[in-house]
């Protein structure tokens, strides 16, 4: 009878640890969910930005070593991120192939200039950024004319803060939710084994022996919670890059490896201090109160 009440009590305590550890799994995968998406939506605005393009117009003059010259010096700047040199035959295809006839023919000769498609990093892609880097442009005479669409420019960086803000604030919030479930959740856990605690403590058992192992299984659940948490995301990742490809454009493993870690911390870190928290003050409880 004895051993059946204490295998009966083993497989309670088994079912308990593994809902709590699969009730931290589910909110640390909202938590990495959401991470993932801050990182594409970052990655997305850096995409956008840095495809905002600038046509740097040379003069007729000029010859072809001295704007590839130029084209260097561009490619050393620190604000850009590439270049690309089209030349007055260049242009006149791409020309021809958006109008659907020769207009070369017709005319007799190519109007079009030689010119310089300067995509600039994301971090410079204002107006105020473009601006400046125009007004260095302008100062080299061969330089004649640096075109780029301000219009889109500001409703872009408008649009993306916009959107940015709202992203933050919903993070800011899912986190604070998910906080609290972790800790509601352990404290259910280790409410059930509140008996034993007292136990231990009337038995003479100190704060800190009897308060260790049950940290060492909080943080061993939180631990065991991020893993499952990853392995789904990493299944999520591999199901969306297959139902859309263009995804691979906005995706860094890099980025992806600290969100893992982000999430396995935090599962750790929430799990280790509310088991702690939740053990103090069934230790500090009279005998009586552990029945209301």
């Amino acid at each position: 009878m004895e051993e059946f009440e204490v295998s009966t009590a083993a497989k309670k305590t088994k079912s308990i640890y593994i809902s709590t550890v699969f009730g931290l799994a589910m909110v640390l995968l909202m938590i990495g969910l959401l991470g993932l998406i801050l990182v594409h939506a970052n990655n997305l605005s850096r995409y956008v930005k840095e495809n905002i393009v600038l046509n740097i117009f040379v003069d007729d003059a000029a010859h072809e070593p001295d704007v590839l010259e130029l084209q260097k010096q561009l490619d050393a700047n620190v604000m850009v991120k590439q270049t690309q040199y089209v030349s007055k035959e260049l242009a006149a295809r791409n020309l021809q192939k958006d109008l659907g006839e020769d207009f070369v023919k017709f005319l007799g000769y190519n109007p079009l200039s030689q010119s310089l498609d300067v995509y600039l990093k994301a971090d410079y892609t204002t107006n105020a950024g473009i601006e400046k880097f125009k007004a260095q442009l302008l100062k080299n005479p061969m330089v004649k004319e640096v075109k780029y669409q301000q219009s889109l420019v500001d409703q872009m960086n408008q649009n993306l803060a916009s959107i940015s803000l709202v992203i933050l604030a919903f993070a800011g919030i899912f986190v604070v939710v998910s906080v609290a479930l972790i800790n509601n959740t352990i404290r259910l856990a280790i409410y059930s084994q509140r008996f034993l605690i007292k136990s231990m403590q009337l038995v003479g058992a100190t704060k800190s022996f009897i308060r260790g192992p049950f940290i060492a299984y909080g943080i061993w659940h939180g631990l065991l919670g991020g893993l499952i948490a990853i392995i789904i995301l990493m299944g999520t990742l591999y199901f969306a890059q297959t139902q859309i490809p263009d995804l691979v454009v906005l995706q860094s493993y890099t980025e992806f490896g600290l969100v893992f870690l982000i999430v396995i911390g935090i599962g750790v870190l929430i799990s280790g201090i509310s088991t702690s928290l939740a053990v103090n003050k069934f230790l500090k409880l009279k005998i009586y109160d552990l029945y209301r």
